[in-house]
């Protein structure tokens, strides 16, 4: 995987949750190492306590490579290893990149192709992966099984110190010349590779071409200069020889960091590393320091193209401009902490100097691509610019940031404004749940001492109360290494790159001799064969479905009643924080408001158009950042457990705080519902337009998502509300026939942070996706105060204590105080109280749970209010959308079953095991897509997809040949069980203290529910497998839906079973 760090830190999510009773804790038994002691060929050089974190830090060397190894002991039993090597490529042909994916697809112990993808089910791993950076790479994993550990220990090590680095390896995963149909060698040839395919898709995004021209050329002395990822034409000039080369001089333990975090001896994991890997080295100088920037001696600007984006509200408004700073090297720990801090002042919030000169003027539609901090470099970088602006606005935009320097430096911050941000800074220290791996940065365990920064930072301040304003004027005024660069559209840009990537394929093809056209033809069937083989996998290590927990462990619930209202108590160690939740159920909302509730909820998640109270919204979101950890409203759509016509419609309120601030997050919910303004057009013209633009950008992250969700919009009732939340069809006409004489209405999706977390939530990456084309709509209205009228109406309906159900979750010393807190809350919104009659006909009450105290007050018993859609009928539809990018996203839906059905489990497992033994293997391997697969979800969905893919029919193909495949029953007993190991790494993945009990909060999943879901899981067969294949899967027994997201296909235009859009 290519990334593109936005930090020096690594973030590893959903650590430092569980917990293993001992009698003497992880960070202690650390302390107990000593300066100078030998531990299997490792030297203690520090052990650091780090109560900030609940972890002691102990840094050792390698004494006789020179490896850097860090230990994070805590007493966490999700266990984390990552080693790390410095990759500096001197060119475009992304080396690295490619680097990364082969030497996972074989090595000297473990011969068998892809051990990678093999593990991930023969293990429980919690996460796997492995990341490219700028100038690093990354080997993470983590589990919670201490056998599983070691397996996976021995693997990783094997893969990266010694891989088989095979020459069929390479041209599947990097770059190869083939013909199209691997079998005629009369058809064309054509470049094929899963990394080459991968970076089209990551280029076709111009936010990243605008991301990696900058960093490009703010640092165009060295490694910086270059696309670590690969340019796709550049990675054709790789060779299998350089590949070599590369992983010889760079993948040497003397140029490797290791890091471990968690509860397991230290002693284990340094001498399993020893024995397996470290102790077949001898000492090198790798020569991979990346050279400080020579720093210029006057600013530069610089100007590059991308392509039209036709889902831009304004098509003359495309225009990209940025100022970027170099500042000082990143091992300066605390002045890299310093201008974190400052680069938050400046551009974060309505508050901020660069939000009010650059935002709210309205003079493009939302920060560049590129703003703030950026630690991901050896020299640190602000930037600081616009997107969605007039050509013409360039000059002025440039004078507006230079002047609010100016400004900055004559007046500084607000004291509110630098307790508001350290405030966020303890909310980040007592939210536990990231944990961090670490990079080529000089002293990594000070950046985990925060307390010591911040205190020093506020020894700073009061020593020189213009300390921030020197920094400014020293890092920004007066710095010359400056670069100012604008991007613009090209009409041509598309043709251009299709144009040049012909070019490049005719020079190749042009220098072929025929005894050089047999021989790919040769190889490709070499190839072929080669991932037609069944692999033999025994050589791998593997946990057993005996290893697997029999049982959940439980989580105690506790019901009550605030104010009539149900509320879920959950008691967690949550360190001082405590985090509250409610439900707001939409069933008396009136259907024509109903398209407007994203909108109503993406401005109150930013602080938006609410000024409440006596505040207005520059003050109400410093008081939230003062006070709270956040506060947020999204809608909901929850499929029911048991029947897919049933669902539950509403907007979810999360917010968090300190102990301390519990009476003040209540107040501040308690003025939103009761004394919101909504009269500032202003405000919500610069927030629609913003939201359109920042959702709008990156459909190549998340377009597997939205062909998965679109493809399940005519299945089941709930996936159909998506539309009614502002879908493509439903929005267009709404708005056409409400503003037609108002409105351009320009055709028109939403980068996912995570690939997995798109696949376990699609239908919340779908409301945003709608969200997109209904604000891109409504940024071309010349009078918002009709939608403004209609705000008020909503929220009469929402914020409603009637519809409402809340959860809580706390240490047991604070619950008293914020069951307190809570009842007055609702006593302070009771005038909101109002009954109002379901919009839908029928409506059906579920109850979550029963009072656990049979004198518990009246109302404790808290229930989900689902709408019955009695009258959906499912059906069939196959949806096309052209888009402008070298790459498809398709996907096929099936409506099955319910959680609670007992045939979910076996869908489940079939859809691991299909993805794993048959669609990894035609859709990856032999496509040549960067991802692809079959999954069962929780609406009740069985899902194909596939991701950055250059085929479409095939790939359709594919999903058909994958049911068969398990009709037939063409798979092992080893095979069901290790899908078992695989679903069972999700369903036992670590929970947080601030999310557990929500489950059953939300969806009614109870303990209870869970443990028969887990014990169908055990249970499913070989037959049952086979079974569910043929009775949901097979032709004629399915109704499904099939979506594509693509380049012009004349195919699928030219079939009338296709809706073309």
């Amino acid at each position: 995987m290519f990334r593109q760090s936005k930090t020096f830190l690594s973030k590893l999510r959903c650590l430092s949750v569980l917990q293993r009773p001992k009698s003497i804790s992880a960070a202690e038994r650390a302390l107990q190492y000593v300066v100078g002691q030998k531990i299997h060929g490792f030297t203690v050089r520090e052990v650091t306590p780090v109560p900030d974190l609940f972890l002691t830090a102990v840094k050792l060397d390698h004494d006789v490579t020179g490896a850097q190894y860090l230990h994070a002991a805590r007493d966490d039993s999700n266990n984390l290893f990552s080693v790390q090597f410095r990759t500096t490529p001197m060119d475009n042909t992304g080396v690295p990149h490619i680097l990364e994916h082969t030497v996972l697809c074989g090595s000297q112990r473990f011969p068998c192709r892809d051990p990678f993808f093999k593990m991930l089910n023969r293990s429980l791993s919690t996460f796997m992966n492995a990341f490219t950076a700028s100038d690093y790479t990354m080997y993470p994993f983590s589990t919670q099984n201490a056998k599983d550990f070691q397996n996976l220990l021995s693997v990783y090590l094997d893969a990266v110190f010694f891989p088989s680095l095979r020459e069929l390896d390479f041209w599947q995963e990097g770059w190869r010349l083939e013909n199209e149909n691997p079998t005629d060698p009369s058809s064309p040839l054509m470049f094929k590779g899963v990394v080459f395919n991968e970076m089209k898709g990551v280029f076709s995004d111009n936010e990243r071409v605008y991301a990696q021209h900058l960093q490009n050329k703010l640092l165009p002395d060295h490694t910086y200069s270059v696309v670590s990822g690969g340019e796709p034409l550049a990675i054709t000039d790789l060779t299998w020889e350089q590949l070599k080369h590369f992983h010889a001089t760079h993948y040497h333990p003397s140029n490797a960091r290791f890091f471990t975090y968690g509860d397991l001896p230290l002693e284990q994991h340094l001498k399993q590393i020893e024995e397996e890997a470290l102790c077949k080295f001898q000492r090198t100088d790798p020569d991979t320091a990346v050279p400080a920037q020579t720093l210029w001696d006057k600013p530069r600007e610089d100007h590059v193209t991308c392509s039209l984006d036709p889902l831009a509200p304004d098509p003359t408004k495309q225009n990209t401009l940025c100022v970027s700073y170099l500042l000082g090297d990143i091992t300066d720990t605390f002045e890299a902490f310093t201008l974190s801090l400052l680069s938050s002042l400046m551009i974060s919030g309505p508050n901020s100097p660069f939000y009010k000169a650059l935002i709210e003027p309205k003079i493009g539609t939302d920060f560049s691509s590129v703003v703030g901090y950026d630690g991901s470099t050896k020299q640190a970088s602000f930037s600081v610019g616009l997107q969605g602006m007039a050509e013409e606005n360039i000059e002025k935009v440039k004078c507006i940031i230079s002047q609010t320097i100016d400004d900055i430096i004559a007046t500084g911050f607000e004291e509110e404004r630098i307790e508001a941000l350290l405030h966020k800074i303890e909310i980040q220290m007592k939210h536990q749940s990231t944990m961090y791996s670490f990079t080529f940065s000089q002293y990594p365990v000070q950046l985990l001492k925060i307390s010591e920064n911040v205190a020093r930072f506020r020894q700073c301040l009061q020593e020189n109360p213009r300390y921030i304003q020197d920094k400014v004027q020293h890092y920004f005024k007066e710095n010359t290494h400056q670069l100012t660069l604008s991007m613009s559209p090209d009409e041509q840009y598309v043709e251009k790159q299709s144009n040049a990537e012909q070019d490049k394929l005719q020079q190749k093809i042009q220098a072929l001799s025929d005894a050089a056209r047999i021989d790919i033809y040769e190889k490709g069937l070499q190839l072929l064969s080669e991932q037609c083989k069944t692999q033999d996998a025994s050589c791998l290590p593997a946990l057993k479905v005996s290893d697997i927990e029999p049982t959940i462990p439980r989580t105690p619930v506790q019901m009550g009643a605030a104010g009539g209202v149900p509320v879920q108590y959950c008691e967690q160690p949550t360190n001082g924080m405590v985090y509250f939740r409610a439900m707001c159920n939409l069933n008396t909302l009136p259907e024509d408001l109903k398209i407007y509730v994203p909108l109503f909820c993406y401005n109150n998640k930013l602080n938006g158009i609410f000024c409440c109270g006596e505040f207005d919204y520059r003050q109400q979101a410093q008081q939230m950042e003062l006070k709270t950890g956040g506060m947020s409203v999204t809608p909901q759509i929850i499929s029911d457990t048991a029947d897919l016509d049933l669902y539950e419609q509403g907007i979810l309120l999360t917010s968090a705080c300190l102990e301390r601030n519990l009476p003040d997050m209540f107040h501040l919910w308690s003025d939103l519902f009761n004394s919101p303004h909504f009269d500032d057009e202003e405000r919500l013209r610069v927030l629609v337009m913003m939201s359109a633009q920042e959702l709008s950008n990156g459909i190549s992250y998340s377009g597997h998502v939205y062909a998965m969700t679109r493809a399940a919009r005519s299945l089941t009732p709930a996936a159909d509300l998506q539309e009614t939340f502002g879908g493509m069809d439903q929005v267009s006409h709404m708005i056409t026939q409400m503003w037609s004489s108002k409105l351009n209405i320009f055709p028109n999706i939403f980068p996912s942070e995570s690939f997995n977390l798109c696949l376990e939530h699609p239908h919340r990456f779908f409301v945003i996706y709608s969200q997109v084309k209904f604000m891109k709509r409504m940024a071309e209205m010349t009078d918002l105060t009709s939608i403004l009228r209609k705000l008020p109406r909503i929220k009469r309906h929402l914020f409603n204590p009637d519809n409402m159900r809340c959860a809580v979750n706390a240490t047991p010393q604070k619950m008293e105080d914020t069951a307190v807190e809570v009842e007055r809350f609702m006593g302070n919104i009771t005038s909101l109280r109002k009954e109002r009659k379901p919009v839908r006909p029928v409506i059906v009450e579920v109850m979550n749970h029963k009072p656990l105290d049979p004198r518990a007050p009246s109302g404790s018993a808290a229930s989900r209010k689902l709408v019955s859609e009695a009258r959906f009928k499912p059906c069939q539809m196959k949806t096309y959308f052209e888009l402008p990018y070298p790459v498809n996203f398709v996907s096929e839906c099936v409506r099955t079953v319910p959680f609670t059905h007992e045939d979910y489990a076996s869908l489940c497992i079939l859809g691991r095991m299909m993805t794993a033994k048959f669609l990894h293997g035609e859709i990856r391997e032999k496509g040549g897509a960067y991802g692809g697969g079959a999954r069962m979800g929780g609406n009740g969905l069985f899902s194909f997809y596939s991701y950055r893919d250059p085929n479409c029919s095939q790939t359709l193909a594919a999903f058909r040949s994958g049911v068969e495949w398990a009709r037939d029953g063409r798979f092992t007993q080893q095979d069901v069980d290790e899908a078992k190991l695989s679903v069972f790494s999700a369903v036992d993945a670590p929970i947080a203290p601030s999310e557990k009990g929500l489950g059953l909060f939300l969806n009614g999943v109870s303990d209870e529910l869970k443990q028969a879901h887990r014990e169908r899981l055990f249970a499913v067969t070989h037959k049952n497998l086979i079974d569910v294949a043929g009775r949901y899967l097979g032709i004629g027994q399915r109704t499904c839906g099939v979506a594509v997201l693509g380049p012009k296909n004349e195919n699928i235009k030219k079939d009338p079973s296709w809706i073309v859009k």
